[in-house]
């Protein structure tokens, strides 16, 4: 099989597996869906282990595969093809998709096992392997619109595809509307590059990017650099799809879809499309020190604040999502400072240790009968020990253990803003870094709620309600038990739940230490990421401080980052198992802090009000005045009533008696008289 065959079936095998999930699911079963699916995404991740060994023997495509169309205008013809580019990064995303995915698939089979929408699911999760696979593919910025709308669409549908839940429905409204909202700003971004440079190819667009610096956009009354406007048009894009200030809402209520798709769209492959398009357009970016430091402080704000959310939380997965916003904004800084590789890296690692933390998540879950509340858990690495191993590794691997992925990655990012010099760089360094200890705390509460302590499970039904459990937050809440019945011991799950916690385990330890070197300081992406070092010189720098991934291990025990995990892990351990009544203290006394957090920041109850509430009350003020009075009753039914009430004034003219005409015409000729004597 020729390499460009190959590269079509990366994509193509997924999507053969989602079209006969979904057409033909009911006539070959459960079994053979799910065989079938799984296999073609074992093929399709196959397949780019095989494409990555190539582009590694120093092999790059860049090509077109297929032309859409051709359409002409004044400047000539635009052709619009589904095209390829495979090169270092492409095949990095193409890795962790494809088996972060396989595993998801494996995941599936025990998580999904009773659910009525067996089938369907499977073609869903298919269905957007193939999606994200040909964002990471494209090598042109319509096959990139394709693939980003591609992903929000069986986004859509697997955060509500337990339909007939209200929440559900709700959720996967709001993660429809918010992206609406990056997708105008990114749409307009791609037609102000075909306007301004004619193509949507991205080489051809990269190799003109220089010679548009410092001209204004052809925007009628906004003077502003046009690759400025073009970046940060781009990154609106990316603040919808990587659920970055102030479009984030939408990715904690995304938790109401089943767990396996948290883990495969919510934390390790949609989500991190936005940091994957600007690390792909680090050509355009380089040139406006204006879109960095906007990158920059977005996601510093992104990665403290809403760590500070995860630490109220008390649903399982709520606690991993918001964990996942906080990472998101780590990576986006990373961005900003110029360092597109070590935001790359943390993307791959994360994707390891946190669909690790979902899928362990959702372990947990089933074990608990479909409780999702921690402070219904506790001792439960008695019962679940393999489910405790791997979550505890996962947990490590977040806060940045050394020696493990997530430390490289994370300290890396630090490093790389603390070297920074451009706006906004040092309350993005002072945001990562308390970041660190928010982390650690927030994942160590967890931690010790659910598998250490007091066991707070077996409960009747009754009384977990009492206690403020809630059906609208469980997944399977199809279903109608929830909970262990009294005396009911929580039970290890079945292996193909638990293999896919193993599988993802060993990345997360380990794949930080062996990559770190060539992905950041070798030519790992070289000619796929483009940086000016003379102008934003962090990366020289950092490998000029980098003397091999033992020693950055070793000299981290003496860093802050390194205490503040430290003591954000103690101050958890503190606070749940030795002194539990210190939060509650402290959410007392200081309980305005608490309802700020509980609410959100008050931003859901915002965007309903002004949002939502505004564009009813338009819709209200359109309907009662513009339809009903301006409309109907003046445009419609007041010419009816004007031609009315003037034929009603006819009628008494025309009495028909002479002696009334003769009178209106000795009027008439008085007033034209009188008028021709004024005149």
């Amino acid at each position: 099989m020729s390499m460009q065959n190959l590269y079509l079936l990366v994509p193509l095998a997924p999507l053969f597996g989602a079209i006969v999930a979904g057409l033909f699911g009911h006539v070959l079963g459960r079994t053979w869906t799910h065989r079938i699916t799984i296999l073609l995404v074992a093929v399709s991740f196959a397949a780019s282990v095989v494409i990555f060994q190539d582009v590694q023997a120093g092999h790059v495509f860049n090509g077109s595969v297929y032309q859409w169309l051709t359409m002409g205008n004044v400047t000539g013809n635009i052709s619009l093809e589904v095209g390829f580019l495979i090169d270092s990064l492409t095949v990095m995303m193409m890795l962790v998709v494809t088996f972060v995915s396989l595993m998801v698939h494996i995941y599936t089979i025990g998580y999904m096992a009773e659910d009525k929408g067996y089938q369907r699911f499977f073609s869903y999760i298919s269905l957007f392997t193939f999606s994200m696979l040909m964002l990471v593919m494209a090598n042109n910025f319509m096959q990139l619109f394709f693939g980003w709308e591609a992903v929000g669409l069986v986004s859509y549908l697997l955060i509500g595809f337990w339909f007939d839940r209200p929440t559900a429905i709700y959720a996967n409204l709001k993660a429809f509307l918010v992206n609406r909202v990056g997708d105008f700003g990114f749409l307009l971004g791609i037609g102000l590059i075909l306007m301004v440079f004619g193509t949507l190819d991205y080489q051809t667009v990269f190799a003109a990017a220089k010679s548009h610096v410092g001209v204004f956009a052809p925007i009628p009354g906004i003077y502003v650099d046009t690759l400025t406007a073009i970046c940060i048009l781009l990154f609106i894009g990316a603040m919808g799809k990587s659920a970055q200030f102030p479009l984030h809402v939408w990715l904690p209520d995304s938790m109401e879809g089943p767990t396996p798709i948290s883990a495969l769209i919510h934390a390790a492959t949609m989500v991190t499309a936005g940091i994957f398009m600007v690390a792909r357009m680090s050509p355009l970016f380089e040139l406006s020190d204006t879109a960095l430091s906007f990158v920059m402080v977005i996601g510093a704000i992104t990665a403290l604040f809403m760590g500070f959310l995860g630490i109220i939380q008390n649903d399982i997965k709520r606690v991993v999502a918001y964990s996942t916003l906080s990472q998101l904004g780590y990576m986006t800084v990373a961005l900003g400072a110029s360092a597109y590789s070590v935001a790359v890296f943390h993307l791959m690692t994360h994707a390891f240790f946190k669909a690790l933390l979902f899928l362990a998540a959702g372990s947990v879950i089933i074990g608990m009968h479909h409780v999702q509340d921690i402070r219904h858990m506790g001792g439960l690495r008695k019962y679940m020990k393999i489910t405790h191993w791997t979550f505890l590794a996962g947990s490590l691997a977040l806060i940045g253990t050394p020696f493990l992925s997530g430390f490289y990655s994370k300290d890396s990012i630090i490093e790389a803003v603390g070297m920074s010099h451009l706006a906004g760089a040092t309350f993005a360094y002072y945001a990562v870094v308390i970041g660190v200890f928010v982390t650690a705390f927030y994942s160590f509460r967890l931690y010790f709620l659910v598998f250490h302590g007091e066991e707070r499970f077996g409960k009747t039904h009754a009384e977990v309600k009492d206690q403020g459990q809630h059906d609208a937050h469980d997944d399977h809440a199809v279903h109608e038990h929830h909970g262990l019945a009294p005396g009911e011991k929580p039970h290890e799950t079945n292996w193909v739940v638990w293999l896919p916690l193993v599988a993802l385990a060993v990345p997360s330890l380990a794949i930080g230490y062996f990559t770190i070197e060539p992905m950041l300081f070798g030519d790992f992406f070289n000619g796929a990421i483009v940086i000016n070092h003379q102008v934003h010189p962090v990366m020289a720098e950092l490998k000029d401080d980098f003397h091999g991934a033992l020693n950055m291990a070793l000299h981290s025990l003496t860093t802050l980052p390194f205490w503040l995990a430290v003591g954000g892990v103690l101050t958890a351990w503190l606070f749940y198992m030795k002194m539990p009544q210190i939060p509650a203290f402290i959410k007392n006394k200081f309980s305005f802090v608490y309802t700020l957090l509980d609410n959100k920041y008050y931003f859901d109850r915002f965007n309903d009000w002004f949002f939502a509430g505004g564009a009813r009350n338009a819709s209200r003020f359109l309907w009662k005045f513009g339809d009903v009075k301006l409309i109907d009753g003046l445009l419609v039914n007041g010419s009816a009533n004007l031609i009315g009430k003037f034929s009603g004034i006819l009628r008494r003219v025309q009495t028909g008696y002479i002696y009334h005409y003769a009178f209106a015409m000795i009027i008439g000729v008085f007033v034209l008289l009188t008028l021709r004597s004024w005149l």
